[in-house]
């Protein structure tokens, strides 16, 4: 369960590590496809008793569900979806698997079931403009899930019980109005909910047996973070990771009766600790899970340390994790990945201590020829430390480079280490790209994250102007060819970019992004509403806010912007309106400025479909390289 759901959306190095001649020679040219095509197999789960493996792979380029026997080579395909990509899948049982699919981008997504034999398919949720979540997959009732849908009232989710044999839907309790996440105890029944109060407090909600009703027991503001993880083992308290009375979340337990923090079980003194696993048949707390430049570890389990040195020892110097495993942890899917792979899957059997490779991810993509992203930091014009990470084409001299820089969307996530094919494919084509964890972004504390608020366009776009200037005094950007892209928040970045700092960038592509604050709140999801004041403050209010606002959005500023610009937007997007795009496309043409604009009418909050990627890089290349390629012979 989160308390922030708006996610749309110095140490240097020294200058002789970046201007060094490389000795590495220039990667070869790589087709774009290999960078954005679908994986040819991915997202291995293992059934409950451990004797299949699922996977998703692409049939005519959308991607659907295959089953195979561990002890055989062949699988077969169980799901034959056309339209669109599968989104997510999950064991429900032995002989059942639940799946999830839009239309056409419009995050509506429909619940279906299939058997492990591919009969009897079943959408669960066959309802117009309605969006299904699922609360809890109840591992061990074989025939039941907990749902969520905004079918009664588009604006708030209800939880269902369903009976994925018969499809039949129990309605467990009713959404009062401003309630925006349940939660249930491992013994699948409906104990905590959070709900949003005044428009901005949040409030926790308990209940210690589904025949009573919720009651309030911590109500906190929307400037601090309590996330619940899931409850101990007797069902009696909470795992949580919160920051309340401190900068960084820890994992803490949480009395719920006593209304009352008992225990710190983690912290980090850098960074947030967010994530926290455990083990469901030893009822045991396995790792918690935080970042800094990396992912890192810490092990509450010797047995589960033990497993990772134990795979270290044989992958290698690969990031790993436990993707899944069967009900009784004999047998594991095992994914790794670094900044220059996807990964493989690997299938782990505990028992007999047999370690066994599935499948490289995108093996057509070689590692050799591609680059490395390092984790750099710079200061920003007010003192504040901002993390990020470089990637520089391979086998060239890191001097006057031509330079994209990529803000994240969110704003409230941020960028990770790891693979990443934008970047790889940009690499691949000359360009060095800076990514930056500019205030706001989440993992570095509460204050971090706090002092962004009502800061679109202001100090959050000034950590983005810094970094740039960073890179262009360490001698490693050519100024004079400098792109900025993003996507989402990102987009905005980029709007903001070229009309507040015109002069910095020589093009910007803006991927669904944000152009005017007053039409993007009024047009945001309707299960957004009960955030809305919320909202209001961590953005700006259109009305008491409406002149801080207006200096900052990029589509009055249009007349400030000297340089091309590409935008791309998906027609079904629910949360960046495609109006966002079309009014600033007008806007720039009533002034002559030079404006491509793709639109795919089957998409949403980004690009899902092969053929619509492909598309999407393929102009990208095409515009950057005529804006900030190598010049002309």
């Amino acid at each position: 369960m989160k308390t922030k759901l708006f996610i749309l959306l110095i140490v240097v190095l020294p200058a002789l590590c970046w201007t060094c001649k490389s000795k590495e020679k220039r990667a070869p040219l790589i087709p774009l496809e290999d960078f954005f095509r679908n994986p040819e197999k991915t997202a291995y789960q293992i059934s409950p008793d451990g004797k299949y493996f699922s996977f998703l792979a692409p049939v005519n380029s959308r991607m659907n569900v295959f089953i195979q026997a561990i002890d055989e080579d062949t699988a077969r395909q169980i799901t034959f979806e056309t339209d669109r990509d599968i989104a997510g899948y999950f064991w429900a049982s032995n002989n059942r698997l639940l799946y999830q699919k839009d239309i056409g981008g419009n995050e509506n997504f429909r619940l279906y079931g299939v058997n492990l034999d591919g009969s009897n398919l079943i959408c669960y949720t066959d309802f117009e403009g309605v969006r299904t979540e699922v609360i809890d997959d109840l591992p061990d009732i074989d025939d039941e899930v907990i749902i969520q849908m905004n079918k009664r009232n588009p604006q708030v989710f209800d939880p269902y019980r369903l009976n994925i044999l018969t499809g039949e839907m129990k309605m467990l309790a009713e959404n009062p109005g401003n309630i925006v996440g349940w939660m249930t105890d491992h013994e699948g029944k409906l104990r905590a909910a959070l709900a949003i109060t005044d428009g901005v407090n949040q409030t926790l909600l308990y209940r210690n047996t589904e025949q009573e009703s919720f009651q309030p027991v911590l109500t906190i503001t929307y400037k601090d973070n309590f996330t619940p993880h899931f409850f101990t083992f007797d069902n009696k308290y909470l795992y949580a990771s919160s920051d309340l009375g401190r900068d960084k979340q820890e994992i803490i337990i949480y009395d719920p009766l006593t209304k009352s923090e008992i225990d710190t079980l983690y912290k980090n003194e850098e960074v947030d600790v967010t994530g926290l696993a455990y083990s469901r048949k030893r009822k045991v707390l396995t790792e918690a899970i935080y970042f800094t430049d990396k992912r890192q570890h810490y092990f509450f389990d010797p047995e589960t340390k033990a497993l990772y040195d134990r795979l270290a020892k044989e992958i290698g110097q690969y990031e790993i994790s436990l993707a899944a495993s069967d009900k009784e942890e004999y047998v594991f899917i095992v994914r790794t990945y670094s900044d220059r792979t996807r990964g493989a899957y690997y299938l782990y059997n505990k028992k007999t201590d047999e370690l066994q490779k599935i499948h490289d991810i995108s093996p057509w993509l070689k590692e050799d020829s591609l680059a490395v992203m390092k984790p750099i930091q710079y200061t920003s014009r007010d003192s504040l430390t901002i993390h990020g990470y470089l990637t520089l084409p391979v086998g060239t001299k890191a001097r006057n480079l031509p330079v994209v820089v990529n803000p994240h969307g969110g704003p409230w996530a941020r960028d990770y280490w790891g693979f990443n094919p934008e970047v790889q494919f940009l690499a691949n084509r000359g360009y060095a790209v800076l990514q930056m964890n500019f205030r706001g972004s989440t993992g570095y504390g509460k204050n971090f994250v706090n002092i962004s608020y009502k800061q679109w366009g202001r100090t959050m776009q000034n950590d983005i102007t810094d970094g740039v200037k960073w890179l262009i005094d360490q001698g490693i950007a050519d100024k004079s060819r400098i792109a900025i892209y993003g996507g989402s928040y990102g987009g905005y970045a980029t709007l903001a970019g070229l009309t507040l700092t015109p002069d910095l960038y020589a093009c910007g592509v803006d991927y669904v992004g944000v152009s005017n604050l007053f039409t993007f709140m009024n047009t945001i999801p309707p299960y957004w509403e009960p955030m809305r004041q919320m909202f209001y403050e961590m953005v700006g209010n259109p009305v008491k806010d409406s002149l801080w606002l207006a200096e900052v959005t990029p589509v009055f500023l249009a007349d400030k912007i000297k340089v091309p610009l590409f935008i791309a937007q998906g027609a079904n997007d629910p949360r960046v309106n495609k109006n966002e795009s079309d009014q600033m496309v007008e806007a720039l043409k009533k002034r002559g400025i030079t404006v491509e604009y793709m639109v795919k009418d089957n998409e949403g909050h980004g690009f899902r479909n092969e053929e619509n990627r492909f598309d999407f890089y393929r102009a990208m290349e095409k515009f950057l390289d005529t804006h900030i390629g190598e010049p002309k012979k």
